[in-house]
């Protein structure tokens, strides 16, 4: 089974999750703005998950990890725990 790592940042609401995209087309590091913005507890890990292999995400954001390129930042991702931006690291 193929597996990939990526970083995540992860808000509640999607215009937090679009200021932080533009931050992101700007330049900003991706670690940083995680450890600074995400929700999730990754986020004291520059929003760090590690490797993971098909069906331990949840659908709609393992599906736009994995179409991801390394080094690729997703649009944003919407799940049940809000709005989500991804970065593929490998």
């Amino acid at each position: 089974m193929s597996k990939i790592s990526a970083q995540h940042i992860l808000v509640d609401q999607k215009f937090e999750a679009e200021d932080l995209l533009k931050k992101l087309e700007s330049g900003e590091d991706f670690g940083q703005l995680a450890k600074d913005y995400s929700s999730c507890g990754s986020a004291s890990d520059g929003g760090n998950l590690g490797e993971f292999g098909k069906g331990m995400m949840v659908k709609s954001f393992e599906d736009a990890a994995f179409a991801l390129e390394v080094g690729q930042v997703s649009n944003i991702v919407q799940t049940q725990f809000g709005h989500h931006l991804i970065k593929r690291t490998n």
